[in-house]
């Protein structure tokens, strides 16, 4: 009984941070898909701030809460991509910058949003102020966390898509053909590598040792800017 309450309280604090984060992060990339020309997501309906509209019921909600309950270094989630048709924005090599940056930036907005409440939830009563600074708190972090991990420049991700769009064409040709193993390697460095290391004996996760400062650096930004401090 007292583990099942402790995920009850686990789950409480958690959700609506991480589905918000996950979820909204997919809506910026088709409103700003829509915005540079690609009206794709907006017919299939993913223009919009619903949830129900974006969550993918494994990647929104059964790894994350995993990975929380096994107290993983770091969190990894995803909600149903949006699919954008880069060819059919007004400018494609340039405009798919901007795109792949609404995800993360929405989500640095919604951090800097959530340290500003921090300000209103500590004058709430008793036990709503405790429960709703937690959820504020894992607002902050998930949001960073997820801005942070999808700017890694690897296809498929945010920061591998901005890569593409930098780079001269004849090598963002190539790259872009790295997209086909993009999931595979991030499997790869995500979980079998730790878990190889860890059988010999040897302490070694990339994406921790990479995302860690960033995070924490990114955290402490927020708390400047919002004059609120996690710690």
């Amino acid at each position: 009984m007292g583990d099942l309450l402790d995920i009850g309280r686990i789950l409480s604090v958690w959700l609506v941070p991480i589905v918000t984060a996950i979820t909204l992060h997919e809506a910026a990339h088709a409103w700003m898909a829509e915005r540079l020309g690609d009206d794709t997501a907006r017919r299939l309906g993913r223009v919009s701030f619903n949830p129900l509209r974006h969550v993918d019921p494994v990647g929104t909600l059964v790894v994350p809460g995993l990975l929380l309950l096994l107290k993983a270094p770091f969190l990894f989630g995803w909600a149903k991509p949006v699919p954008v048709a880069f060819h059919r924005l007004n400018h494609p090599k340039r405009d798919m910058i901007w795109v792949a940056l609404a995800g993360p930036g929405i989500n640095m907005l919604l951090a800097l949003a959530a340290g500003l409440l921090m300000h209103v939830s500590v004058n709430l009563p008793g036990l709503a102020a405790l429960w709703l600074t937690e959820n504020l708190r894992n607002a902050i972090l998930a949001n960073v966390v997820l801005a942070a991990f999808n700017m890694l420049p690897l296809l498929p991700l945010d920061g591998g898509r901005v890569l593409t769009g930098l780079l001269p064409m004849p090598l963002a040709r190539r790259y872009a053909r790295t997209e086909r193993y993009g999931m595979l390697v991030l499997i790869g460095i995500l979980f079998v590598l730790p878990l190889l290391a860890r059988e010999l004996g040897v302490a070694f996760n990339p994406v921790a040792m990479v995302l860690l400062p960033v995070v924490g650096w990114l955290v402490e930004l927020v708390g400047i800017l919002t004059g609120w401090r996690l710690s």
